[in-house]
């Protein structure tokens, strides 16, 4: 187990060996990682020291007062946030150890085929099937709302391979080679413009059973990590004071007084102080996960981060007036990752419509907390019992 103080000392031997400033960036993520510095609360050997997760900070400050470069993590967040926890509860030892150091430097990105046209908020609807042959798996189905898939390596899939049991029985979790043949990639132009989004049709893709996740048929508990860890990563990310959307409308009100009224400054102040709470709350939420694994508290998180970009956005888009309305880049462009801060009101107010759509729906989201934050009864569930093959489509 180390210390703080373990930890500052070699963060500094790190430093000395590969100074920041001569050594290549990849070359220093490389070296950070072999020195269990990448996420200190990870297993020696998997870039961790088996130090709690809290002692992270003290890693991140010693580097970036040494200027030493980071990985990008809003590049590679699905690698990070979502594929990374998933293959450390469930990978094999040569699986860890395969995907891990490439996906925390960067070098690999990782997508989530995941959703389908027919199975989006009833995930375990799904209907890609994946079928045995001998030592690997051919799949063929349909996913949607792909985020980065046209620039990743990596995927982590979920597919059917039982149909004669209820939805959530049936179901196996792979690790998709996005470069393989059968694999198609298309964009999905959105309301904003651009296609950030994708499609993804896989035809007879063949997947060895050396890149399963888990135990067959239980793809449904595999997926729960990633999902839960997806929550989090999306509702729970570390913010400065009037970060994220909350910061250009405040940064406008200071600047533009000619744009104020008495009802938009309640309305502002509403927002900014409900923007503070859910950012405490957020960081509140870190610190319980030093604990264990994210549970159903990050569905929270995530419902508070929706509800609140799409009021701050349409309020911004209000103060603003005619101004607020403009909006002229419609270029179909292939974006890497959002940036909400760097784009104008019009694009904000745009793009935020999606956020109570993408990382879990509002209304599946609202019922996680119900039933398993505040306990009160499930809805009923009529199909919980009936083998996939015979559900009505």
């Amino acid at each position: 187990m180390s210390s703080a103080d373990e930890l500052r000392r070699r963060t500094q031997e790190l430093l000395a060996a590969h100074p920041p400033v001569s050594t290549d960036r990849l070359d220093f993520l490389r070296a950070r990682f072999d020195a269990g510095l990448a996420w200190v609360h990870y297993p020696e050997g998997l870039g961790g020291l088996g130090a709690p997760r809290s002692l992270q900070a003290v890693v991140d400050a010693e580097l970036e007062a040494a200027g030493a470069p980071d990985n990008d993590p809003r590049r590679i967040g699905i690698g990070l946030g979502m594929a990374a926890p998933t293959i450390l509860g469930y990978g094999t030892e040569e699986q860890k150890r395969r995907y891990l150091r490439p996906l925390w430097t960067g070098e690999e990105v990782w997508c989530q085929l995941f959703s389908e046209p027919g199975a989006g908020s009833d995930l375990a609807a799904l209907r890609t099937r994946a079928v045995r042959e001998g030592d690997n798996w051919v799949v063929n189905g349909q996913k949607v709302w792909t985020s980065s898939a046209h620039v990743a390596r990596w995927a982590i899939l979920i597919a059917r391979t039982d149909p004669d049991v209820p939805k959530h029985r049936g179901i196996t979790y792979f690790v998709c080679d996005m470069t393989d043949p059968g694999v198609e990639v298309r964009p999905l132009r959105q309301i904003t413009g651009e296609a950030e989004f994708n499609e993804v049709f896989l035809t007879d893709v063949r997947i060895p059973d050396s890149r399963r996740l888990g135990e067959v048929g239980d793809g449904w508990r595999v997926a729960q990590t990633t999902l839960n860890n997806e929550r989090v990563a999306i509702g729970g990310m570390r913010l400065p004071r009037e970060g994220g959307m909350i910061g250009p409308i405040s940064e406008t009100w200071r600047e533009r007084p000619e744009l104020r009224t008495h009802d938009l400054h309640q309305r502002l102040l509403k927002l900014w102080v409900e923007a503070e709470v859910a950012r405490l709350t957020s960081e509140r939420l870190r610190q319980q996960l030093v604990a264990g694994q994210p549970g159903p508290e990050g569905a929270g998180m995530k419902l508070a981060f929706a509800r609140l970009n799409q009021e701050i956005s349409g309020l911004e888009v209000e103060l603003l007036g005619a101004e607020g309305l403009l909006y002229d880049d419609w270029t179909m462009r292939r974006p890497e990752l959002v940036d909400f801060t760097g784009r104008d009101a019009g694009y904000r107010y745009l793009r935020s419509k999606g956020n109570s759509i993408e990382g879990g729906t509002s209304e599946v989201l609202l019922n996680i907390v119900a039933e398993r934050v505040l306990g009160l009864p499930a809805e009923p569930r009529t199909d919980k019992d009936v083998a996939w093959k015979d559900l009505a489509r």
